[in-house]
């Protein structure tokens, strides 16, 4: 049952996690065709607020043929309690309340957003964003008492999208720059986040100083922000209780609270590694760190690159290859202000593990990058491939070539073989494998090894064209 009468379709949790697929889309806003989208909240004062207020900015929904748009969520909030500390964590909850709707999918965040809005739903009613201006306001009072006053302000007008996104990058950057001068190791407690757990139901977000939410669009401080003011919400304390490993990041407090949020599936956690434990990832992340072993060391590449990375998957593959709440080694879904942090991916070498990214995160980073390894990161605009990838490390002389001869110079491990015997005969063991960046056992092959012993020093996985 919907918990609003006066909205045309039903409104609950039941349908959180909902996809809708490009063939039962009447209209996209947003999403990874579209250049310019955000979602942004400000705290105003309470005379710059009309409550209950949806303005919409361009075409409506029923205005709107099937395509992609550029689209704007602008939501101005006032109330005795608020301050600006509280703007990320008002503006992360767009995107739960938006996925209550029936037929209405919201994905990522911040200028990542990607939303589409079912032809049944809007066959039922849904052909005006003020319904949706209506649930958000609701939802967000109910949750939220703070929030005295809201206004909800769609914008679908292309020019002003691309006018407001200016102030939304803005904004954002100065959120992020806050956080850049405290260290792991200065505070007593990391957060944690289970908001995509509609979609990844054993992923948990854990939110240092130097560890920014995988979607980009929590900082500690919002953490800090969220667990106060929500304390039974969806952002929580973490205590972070002994170190393991200062290296690799693991804590006995992370691993208890992820152990528990995760129903027990997750039960160890490495925050500063792809390798052995690493974080999990759900499907807001804004770009993926995927391991390259024809060269040792990994490429990045974010949602919006349209092109094949140099091992010639897209983002889609390798975004399909680490979401869903799983660890996957060598596939680890990050934010783009985790790549600006010294814990950077510390047990790999960091910036030196590094070898591909493409251009336009490059110089989002590059300032953070060290000076000596900037000229040794390619991007698409140097190789395309793996061998274009390899000799461009050789001639810049990259820390990951290194590796590669001591793997030439390593002489072989000889290992004794045994005969099995009746009483020491194993089991036949089946190994099942899939397509690479397939989600479900659809086709593939099944391998049936008999009493072997498989000794590998890598295993390359590469898509036939």
């Amino acid at each position: 049952m919907s918990m609003f009468d006066d909205i045309p379709v039903d409104v609950g949790v039941i349908y959180e996690g909902e996809r809708i697929r490009w063939p039962d889309t009447y209209v996209e806003l947003g999403g990874p065709k579209v250049e310019y989208k955000f979602e942004l909240v400000k705290v105003r004062s309470p005379d710059e607020v009309e409550d209950g207020k949806t303005v919409i900015i361009g075409p409506d929904i029923k205005d709107l043929k099937k395509g992609s748009y550029p689209f704007g969520i602008y939501i101005e909030v006032a109330g005795r309690d608020l301050d600006e500390e509280l703007e990320g964590v008002i503006e992360r909850r767009i995107h739960e309340y938006c996925n209550y709707i029936e037929g209405f999918m919201h994905l990522n965040q911040r200028y990542d957003i990607w939303i589409r809005i079912s032809k049944r739903s809007v066959e039922k009613g849904l052909n005006s964003l003020k319904y949706v201006g209506k649930v958000l306001q609701r939802l967000f009072k109910s949750e939220l008492p703070i929030i005295e006053k809201m206004q909800v302000t769609f914008i679908t007008d292309p020019e002003k999208v691309k006018e407001k996104f200016k102030e939304a990058m803005e904004t954002y950057e100065k959120r992020d720059a806050k956080a850049r001068g405290l260290k792991d190791e200065d505070v007593e407690a990391f957060y944690g986040c289970v908001l995509c757990q509609s979609f990844a139901p054993t992923h948990v977000c854990v939110i240092t100083p130097q560890r920014y939410s995988n979607c980009g669009a929590i900082s500690w401080f919002d953490g800090r922000a969220a667990a106060r003011i929500d304390p039974k919400g969806p952002v929580f304390r973490i205590n972070k209780g002994e170190c393991i490993d200062p290296i690799r990041g693991e804590y006995t407090g992370v691993n208890e609270i992820v152990k528990m949020k995760s129903g027990g599936e997750i039960k160890r956690v490495w925050l500063y590694s792809a390798f052995g434990y690493p974080h999990t990832s759900c499907g807001c992340f804004e770009a993926v760190a995927f391991y390259i072993p024809e060269v040792e060391g990994f490429g990045i590449v974010h949602r919006g690159f349209a092109e094949k990375t140099p091992n010639g998957l897209p983002f889609s593959t390798l975004a399909d290859s680490t979401a869903g709440g799983r660890q996957v080694d060598g596939f680890h879904g990050i934010s783009i202000e985790y790549m600006r942090s010294e814990k950077f991916l510390q047990a790999e070498g960091g910036w030196k593990s590094i070898v591909w990214m493409p251009e336009a995160v490059k110089e989002k980073v590059k300032d953070f990058i060290p000076k000596e390894m900037i000229d040794k990161i390619p991007t698409e605009k140097d190789v395309s491939n793996i061998e274009e990838l390899k000799k461009f490390l050789e001639a810049r002389n990259h820390p990951v070539v290194a590796k590669w001869k001591v793997e030439v110079e390593k002489p072989p491990v000889k290992e004794a073989v045994t005969a099995p015997t009746e009483t020491a005969a194993q089991p036949p063991v089946t190994v099942t494998a899939m397509p690479v960046g397939a989600s479900a056992p659809s086709g593939g092959f099944k391998i049936i090894l008999k009493n072997a012993k498989i000794h590998a020093r890598r295993v390359i996985i590469r898509r036939r064209e």
